[in-house]
């Protein structure tokens, strides 16, 4: 993955935010919308597009837009700076392979201490009966 080659494709939009914030919201665009097609994308190899296309499948729309946006802050650049750090992570998480577990043999120690926890809760159970004679 070419960090540097994906930051040119990208897509910005500004919009208008929703919520409150009074003038400021009715006149700055400062929510911004950013857009990626992992498909088209030439720093992206063929493996890497499929990783994405299946581990972000629930993001990307049915034009094969990942979209992602960001209107945290009041500042247009603030929030331009924090929607791309936020897409590189998504990026970067969904390439990431996992290793696989080994499962490993639960040591014997384990097991006696196990079996001796049960057989004390046994004991103190048994004592509490009334005796049969």
């Amino acid at each position: 993955m070419d960090t540097d080659k994906i930051l040119t494709e990208l897509d910005y939009k500004a919009v208008r935010s929703s919520g409150a914030g009074g003038q400021n919201v009715n006149k700055v665009s400062s929510k911004v919308v950013l857009g990626f097609r992992p498909e088209a994308s030439a720093a992206l190899s063929d493996e890497e597009k499929a990783l994405i296309a299946e581990r972000l499948a629930n993001r990307i729309n049915n034009d094969g837009m990942l979209i992602l946006q960001c209107d945290e802050d009041r500042s247009q650049f603030r929030n331009k700076d924090i929607v791309t750090r936020r897409f590189l992570q998504l990026i970067e998480n969904a390439l990431k392979i996992q290793t696989v577990r080994k499962p490993t043999k639960i040591p014997r120690s384990v097991i006696k201490k196990r079996l001796e926890g049960k057989r004390h809760n046994a004991d103190k159970k048994q004592g509490r009966r009334k005796p049969d004679f």
